[in-house]
Parts: C-alpha cells; structure tokens; sequence
C-alpha cells in the first residue's frame, strides 16, 4: 500500500512500514541466500559476500542499471528517490529486483541534506538503522583512520624524545617524519566547520607532538575510498598498508605499513568487508555498502555490493553521487574500470525545478522558502534550462550506455511543461518517463520500470573516456572539454608539477583520475548555472590516495569538512521516551 505522502513526514511513512516489515532472514530466504549467508544484526543483517559469490561464481550476472542526475539545486532533485522508486515498480512488474546504494554520512543526516534514504514512498527502510549508523561501518572507518593518525603523532614524540639507540631497544627505526607534511587528518561524521584548522600537542613532551592538523568528515576518507573499491580483504588489508599518511623530511611517503598499523586497522574493518541488506517500503532488497564522498572519491555504492547484487538480482539499480559531471563520470571511467563490470543502462534524474533554475530562475538555497517563481508554470525558462539536461545526456551517450530519463514529478508540474521536456529529451534519442513514485510507491514508477526494462533489452556499447595508459593531464583535458564543456584546462606551476611528477613515475601509471570538482556546476563555480560557455577549468593541487590508487585533481573550492548550517536538522530529531522510536528524520 501507499501512504499518504502529503500528509505524512518521511520518517513517519517510515515507522507505518516498518510494522509489516520482512525480517532479514525472510529477506534472505526470498533471495535464496544460505543460514551461514546472512549474519544478522538487530532489526536488519549483513551477507556474507565471500560465500554469496563462490557459490553463485557460476551464474550469469543481471542487468546493470546506474542512477544519475542533471545538476541539482542545493535541495538535491532525488537520485535514492528515483532509485527506490524504480526498485518498486520493477517489483510490481513481478521482475527480479534490487538496488545497491550507499550509506549516508551522519553529517549532512543532522545537518539539511537528511539521511539519503530516497523519500515519501520511496524509500530504503529501516530508517532510524539506516541513518544512525547502520551496523557500524563509518564507525569501523573512523577508528581504523584515527588509529592511522595515533600511530603516527606517537611515533613523532617518540622520536623526539628518544635516541636511535632508545628507539632500537622499543623495535622503532627513525622514520624522520615532516611536521610540515602531514597528508592525513583526524575525522568525524558530523559537519564541523571549527575542526577545519587545529594545533596540537599542546602541553609538555609527553602530551604529543605539536603540530597543525585538522578533522576532515569520515566520508572523505580514504579508508572509505578504498571499501568502495576492494574485491576481498587481502585487497583491503593491502591497500590499507599502501596509504600515505605524511612524508619524511627526504620528501618519501611514510606508510600505514611504515607504521605498523595497517593490520590493526584492517581487524577494525574486518566485519565492514560485508554489505548490509536493507529494504523498500514495498519489501524489496537493498544492499547497503560504502559511502565515499563524491567530490573527491568515487562517490559510489561497493564495487562488492555491485557483484553481490548482479548475482542475486535479474536487475540491479545502483546510484552514483552528485550530477552525471561528477558521479556518472566517475562510475563510468573508475568504478566500471575496477570491477571491470559492464553497465547496460543509466537513469538520468530530472526536475522541472532544476532545470528553471538553470534557465535563470531565483537563488534556490536549503533553509529558505522556495521561490515563487519554482511553483507556477513557466515554459521559457524551462525550455531555457533544458540545455542543461541535454548536456548530461550527451555525457552518458559517449559512454555507450544506453540513457533514459526520469521526471521525478514534483506536484507543481504542469502537463505543458511535461510535455516540452519530454520533446526535448525525445528529440537526444532518450527514452523518457514521468515518475510519481514519492507520492505512489511502485504503482507510480511503471512507466519508468517499463522504460528502464526495454533500454536492458537493447545492446549497449559500452567504453571508457580514455586508455588508463593516457598521461594524467590529456585525462583532465578530456573530462574538461567531453564531459564539463570547458575550452580546456589551466594548471597552477604547483599542480602542474605535480602532474609532470606523477607522469614520469612508473608505479603511478595505473593510478585513476578522481576529478575534485562542485557538484552546483558544470564548471568549477558553483554559483554559474546552465550549461557555461568560454571558460576554462583551474586545476590547483593534486592529491594523492596511495591505498585506493586516486590522483585527484583539485579545481575550485573544496571542502573536506563541510559546516552546519544555521537551522539543521538536528533541531527535529527526538526520541518518543516511552516507545524508544525515533522521531524527525528525513
């Protein structure tokens, strides 16, 4: 059944569903999962992926259906809506069904994005586990990271206080780390803006090591980036042993390995290697696994969940973060790369709110009123802004997959405005569908489910932007120019350095280009909406992520602990004392 979406908050269509729940082991029983399979934890579980995957090595995998979006506004336009919303009505059409999303961070959870959990009728229950933490991975993250900085702020007082031959008799050797080039930072899952810049070891000698330092949000993690991407533990326990923590005072990386820690933070992770499995409000499966930042990492769901999923499901839905600049892009010449999985279809999410933004209509910011403009009909600034959306598609079509776009109809739409949208994306060879799924669940999202399934029927062509042999600078050139619409690329002496650096490192070669951009623009400005003309993008740094094996140009802006804003949504979230339940999440 349908809740009453206009009448009821989210997390209340939430707690209605809950109550005719399936229990993990009915969810498992329905996949045909094995008792050893599933490993249960409270109301929801995970599933054993190594188990899940030998014994299935041997079935053809589904079909690969990815979740992306034009540029949003600051208020997100529904990518885990859309994708839940799918899930359900595929289901209705009684195919074999589910989805592959990420976790949400706990920062933009209290803050004004909510909980990434899709919305109204489309959803990912249950809600209170999935916002709060889930079975603990961001935890298992932040311990195995904040280990990472222990070992090495107590390995630099020790070496400060101790002698070579004091250091030899503790089984030390000297590894004359630079204070001043420390790569890593504390982390936290809330959005701190006063943690951005710190000192510490304030005190006498035996109270640290002074030093600048900072809290980064544990999303942004590389210890996330790398659960995104690992085929098995012996690849996480090795790529955690490869990540750059600083360097030494000779300009060498000083490793998780160099310090010893690696096997430590992999013990915290050891149980994080497995998805969660979670469900629609209308009873389908939802693996839940890994929520990398999109700005500067893949920004994707786990390449494990991904096989998982492919094995277990005729058709799995999986969403990438942010804008098809951003998150499609990454999906496309990262993810695709390393699982070395071939996508069939990719679901553009589309708003008529967005796009009149992008045709030159008011500020929209979270917090405030939407604009008047936004709720009455308006055909020349959608049309307008249009162009927007026909630029994403064209992103996607280079990539060989196969487009369709979803209105995710918002109650302010109108017929005629339906209407000229669909000519437009008609007219890029896309296959369109209005989608209702918020307000109607699974009943809502047939046109989309009937869409999605006739595009899985077509041969897809799919290929990569570029060879992983290309140098790293006709890379950024390509995405500049194929998939942002820029004239080209300018480098600062510092970055391009750096890129001339890693160029001519052989060990460097087979790294991947992790774009580090805003997800408001095509361009590097977050506040120039449309489709820009005549500019070209600034690279400024490069980072490097040895474990996951990322170069990250940086260009703008970019923030890895975003701020709480003045009306968060911490202010709404309670506890009913005399039931427990948890109350005020979106």
């Amino acid at each position: 059944m349908a809740y009453d979406a206009t009448k009821m908050a989210d997390w209340q269509i939430a707690d209605a569903a809950e109550q005719h729940m399936k229990s993990v082991w009915q969810l498992g029983d329905e996949l045909g999962l094995k008792k050893d399979e599933v490993i249960g934890y409270g109301r929801i579980g995970r599933v054993d992926f190594m188990k899940i995957i030998d014994r299935l090595k041997d079935k053809p995998d589904g079909k690969y259906i990815e979740v992306t979006a034009i540029t949003p506004t600051p208020l997100g336009e529904g990518k885990t809506t859309v994708s839940m919303g799918l899930v359900e009505g595929m289901g209705k059409r009684g195919w074999n069904v589910g989805g592959a999303i990420r976790q949400p961070s706990g920062g933009p959870t209290m803050n004004v994005k909510g909980s990434a959990a899709g919305g109204g009728n489309a959803q990912a229950i249950p809600l209170t586990e999935f916002s709060l933490g889930l079975a603990g991975d961001i935890n298992n993250i932040m311990n195995a990271h904040n280990l990472a900085m222990v070992a090495l702020t107590a390995r630099m007082q020790h070496e400060r206080n101790y002698t070579d031959a004091e250091l030899a008799k503790r089984r030390l050797k000297r590894l004359d780390v630079d204070p001043k080039n420390v790569q890593m930072g504390w982390i936290m899952d809330f959005c701190a803006q006063s943690l951005r810049n710190m000192v510490i070891g304030l005190g006498g000698k035996m109270d640290g090591f002074l030093m600048q330092s900072r809290f980064d949000i544990a999303v942004s993690s590389e210890v996330m980036a790398i659960l995104a991407i690992v085929k098995d533990l012996a690849d996480l326990r090795e790529r955690l042993g490869q990540i750059t923590v600083a360097y030494d005072k000779a300009g060498k990386p000083v490793t998780c390995q160099d310090l010893e820690v690696a096997g430590a933070m992999t013990a915290w992770m050891r149980e994080s290697i497995n998805p969660v499995l979670l469900q629609t409000v209308e009873g389908q499966p939802v693996l839940v696994h890994a929520g990398p930042f999109a700005n500067i990492a893949v920004g994707q769901s786990s390449i494990i969940a991904d096989r998982v999923a492919l094995k277990l499901f005729d058709y799995n839905v999986t969403e990438s973060g942010f804008a098809a600049d951003i998150g499609f892009e990454k999906f496309w010449n990262v993810k695709s790369r390393i699982s070395g999985l071939k996508p069939n279809v990719s679901v553009l999410t589309t708003t008529i709110r967005a796009l009149k933004m992008h045709g030159g209509g008011p500020r929209v910011a979270p917090g405030l009123p939407l604009p008047e403009e936004y709720k009455k009909e308006d055909l020349g600034l959608l049309e307008k802004g249009a162009a927007n959306m026909v630029h994403h598609l064209k992103t996607i079509k280079q990539s060989g997959m196969k487009p369709v776009v979803c209105i995710n109809w918002f109650h302010t739409d109108t017929k005629d405005e339906i209407a000229l949208l669909r000519r437009i994306a008609e007219a890029e060879g896309a296959r369109v569908a209005v989608s209702t799924h918020w307000l109607n669940g699974g009943d809502g999202a047939l046109e989309l489910a009937d869409a999605v399934h006739d595009a899985c029927e077509e041969k897809s062509d799919f290929k990569f932007l570029y060879p992983l042999e290309m140098p790293l600078r006709q890379r950024v050139e390509l995405v500049a120019k194929n998939v942002y619409g820029a004239d080209g690329v300018s480098w600062t002496p510092e970055a391009e350095a750096k890129a001339k650096a890693f160029e001519a490192d052989p060990s460097k070669r087979d790294y991947y280009t992790m774009m580090v951009k805003t997800h408001l623009s095509l361009s590097h400005d977050p506040n120039v909406k449309g489709v820009p003309k005549g500019w070209v993008l600034p690279v400024r740094d490069i980072l490097i992520f040895s474990g996951a094996k990322f170069l990250c140009p940086v260009t703008g802006t970019i923030s890895l602990m975003p701020g709480t804003s003045s009306d968060p949504a911490f202010r709404r979230v309670d506890v009913d004392v005399k039931t427990g339940k948890v109350t005020g999440l979106f």
